[in-house]
């Protein structure tokens, strides 16, 4: 049965949204899914399942977590081979920035348009910066931005999808952890 990684967005931020990550692995276990495990509280889920299709796991988790929690949460799927060809590619990246710049994995729920993908990667004259890898995007911020232009709804806009963002530190301890089990 194939293995996915499931990326929740928005979960478990402050007093809304909150997802119980114990009752989640049971629920995903009630629902037919195998070998579920979570890596912190903010939605980062290794499963198996008889499906093979990532849009049908999105979709069955997504419709999992409407009816128990009472609000949508997008998720976004990946096989781990395709994680783990996307981190490889992220870590041969030179510096967008500089050394010290925070690096993000924003993982899209649907395709980036060409165009979006210019309009993602206009920004040259600021502290922060985007490339298109694969199907998701990295983010690169300096240390000084307190509120930067390419996150949340604005990256969105700008892309045409939803996305969800982990720390680099985090896609590589799930990558060491799950892309080759």
């Amino acid at each position: 049965m194939p293995r996915h990684l499931a990326f929740l967005r928005a979960i478990n931020l402050g007093a809304h949204h909150q997802v119980p990550m114990a009752e989640l692995r049971e629920r995903l276990v009630a629902a037919g899914f195998t070998e579920v495990e979570t890596h912190i509280h903010t939605g980062n889920i290794a499963l198996t399942s008889r499906m093979r299709s990532a849009i049908k796991v999105e979709a069955a988790i997504e419709d999992l977590l409407r009816d128990w929690r009472g609000f949508e949460v997008p998720t976004m799927v990946r096989s781990p081979g395709e994680f783990h060809a996307m981190v490889q590619a992220i870590e041969a990246t030179p510096p967008l920035l500089d050394d010290q710049a925070r690096r993000y994995v924003a993982f899209a729920k649907g395709e980036v348009s060409a165009t979006a993908q210019g309009a993602l990667t206009a920004y040259a004259d600021t502290p922060e910066r985007c490339r298109v890898v694969g199907r998701d995007l990295l983010l690169e911020l300096a240390g000084n931005v307190p509120a930067p232009r390419l996150g949340g709804a604005r990256l969105e806009r700008l892309a045409g999808t939803t996305f969800t963002s982990r720390d680099i530190k985090v896609v590589r301890a799930i990558d060491e952890k799950w892309s080759t089990t």
